[in-house]
């Protein structure tokens, strides 16, 4: 019980604090559409998968005590977010872009695009990585059957899936939205540079090996 306790209170808190994957949920429910919202965090919970999965093969603490195959992912994590704050840093204004009937800037984003965004930045992000390995190693007893494992392993990408799309309903929501939407090209160039920041932080920081 102490340690199912600690695994949900644990995930919680790391779930809730900002980062890229909050970003991009975010920039897509503003300036896109719920649905876009929904499938970024789709895409987020089947990331977490990922991290869970290597994890429970034992590959997840060989990649966090090997320095070069930890750095790999790390610059791999990073050239993907700066490459998307890029994007966004680089987008056409509002008055240049595509038209729907309803007088909002067409979704420059397929479903499986939304999807694919979100399952990049979460799959490619080393601090889940580090996050994933270290609550299963420190929490986690070695005697834990492998049944409660995956049990552990489903809620985390669950709580994942979960809170990012209540984001996505919040930042969808229309006052909000009609408000961004004015502030289109603004709200992009923002969300642009905070990922490229923490691509630029993700790519120079000291993370735990």
């Amino acid at each position: 019980m102490n340690e199912m306790i600690s695994v949900i209170t644990i995930t919680m808190l790391a779930v809730i604090s900002p980062g890229p994957d909050f970003a991009l949920v975010s920039r897509n429910s503003l300036l896109l559409s719920r649905r876009a919202g929904v499938l970024t965090a789709v895409g987020i919970g089947a990331g977490v998968l990922v991290h869970l999965t290597y994890t429970l093969l034992g590959v997840g603490l060989l990649m966090t005590r090997s320095i070069w195959l930890f750095n790999l992912l790390k610059l791999a994590g990073a050239a993907y977010l700066i490459w998307l704050g890029i994007r966004m840093l680089n987008s056409t204004p509002p008055d240049d872009g595509k038209i729907d009937g309803n007088g909002d800037t067409a979704a420059a984003l397929s479903d499986l695009g939304a999807l694919r965004a979100g399952f990049l930045t979460n799959a490619l992000n080393p601090k889940t990585t580090v996050f994933v390995v270290s609550l299963f190693m420190q929490v986690v007893q070695p005697g834990t059957p492998l049944a409660v494992q995956l049990g552990y392993g489903a809620f985390i990408s669950l709580a994942h899936l979960l809170w990012f799309s209540l984001v996505a309903l919040l930042f969808s929501a229309g006052p909000v939205r009609s408000r961004m939407m004015a502030l289109r090209h603004r709200v992009d160039r923002v969300f642009g540079v905070l990922l490229t920041g923490f691509g630029v932080l993700l790519a120079s920081a000291g993370l735990p090996r």
